[in-house]
Parts: structure tokens; C-alpha cells; sequence
């Protein structure tokens, strides 16, 4: 009887612990990444570090197997994140992870994202849900105009 009693009090318990983890503003985004095999290469990107002027400088390293992929046409799914307000987007970045997850969680490094120019006269509307985009890769080594390294170009998105 004593063992029935500890079972139902752990029982208990754990209960209580996993209510006290509940978040009181909704359900906690997902945190599984919607990686393929283009999302693996894009995270190869590393940064050369220098310092001038007292300043420090990464410059983008784009490693053989990613410069393999520049200029060719992929398919990359992901999330939405806004660079601009508003309902719909020609520009935005494109991230592995949703907008509403925090991207430094300790779940290893930041995530993979891309900058998502749409075709001409194409937008996208704003949503939490995952999408699909297709387009052009471009190495962007030159990223003190604001830009990112590697960006989307010429892009659809598809149903």
C-alpha cells in the first residue's frame, strides 16, 4: 500500500511541475528548424576577423561548397521575419526558425537566415506559418551597404 501511495504522489507532482512550466501567454514555438540540404550549406558561411581603426570587421568567407551553390536556383523553407512594417513584403529575411522563437535560446548557434528579394510586382503577406520560397542564391560579399551575405534574388513563393 505504502509503494501505491509514493507512485501516486510522484505522480502528483510531477504534474504540478509540468503545469508551473506552463507559458501563460500560449504555446512555446517549435524549435525543431526546417533545415534541407541548401539551409546545411548556407550555415557553412564563416566570417573573417580583422580590426582597423580600433574597429573590430567581419568579413564573409564564403567556403567552396557554398560558393558551389551561388547563382543557382534552390528552395529553401522557412519563416517570414520582416525587415519592414506591414502586411505585405517584396524584401525580407527568411529564417529557419519562426520570428516568435527566440533565436538565442541556447539551442547551439544563431540559425541560418537569408535576405529574400521578391520578383518584381510579387509580395508576400506576413504569417507565423511556415512558406516555401524559391529563387536565385547570391553571394553578397560586400555587406557594408546593410545587406546580407547571402540573399535570395528574383524570388516566388510557392503553394
Amino acid at each position: 500500500m505504502r509503494t501505491y501511495f509514493v507512485i501516486i504522489a510522484f505522480i502528483a507532482f510531477g504534474t504540478q511541475l509540468t503545469n508551473a512550466q506552463d507559458v501563460p501567454f500560449g504555446e512555446v514555438p517549435d524549435h525543431t528548424p526546417m533545415m534541407n540540404g541548401t539551409w546545411e550549406t548556407i550555415n557553412k558561411l564563416m566570417y573573417k576577423v580583422t580590426y582597423k581603426d580600433s574597429k573590430t570587421v567581419y568579413t564573409p568567407h564564403f567556403p567552396d561548397e557554398l560558393k558551389a551553390i551561388d547563382k543557382k536556383n534552390v528552395t529553401l523553407p522557412g519563416y517570414l521575419v520582416p525587415i519592414n512594417g506591414g502586411r505585405d513584403h517584396e524584401t525580407f529575411m527568411l529564417s529557419v526558425l519562426p520570428v516568435m522563437q527566440c533565436m538565442f535560446c541556447g539551442q547551439g548557434d544563431i540559425p541560418p537566415m537569408v535576405e529574400i528579394f521578391m520578383k518584381k510586382g510579387k509580395k508576400v503577406r506576413f504569417t507565423e506559418e511556415p512558406i516555401k520560397i524559391t529563387g536565385t542564391i547570391h553571394l553578397n560579399p560586400n555587406t557594408q551597404e546593410g545587406n546580407s551575405e547571402i540573399q535570395v534574388l528574383n524570388a516566388e513563393l510557392m503553394e
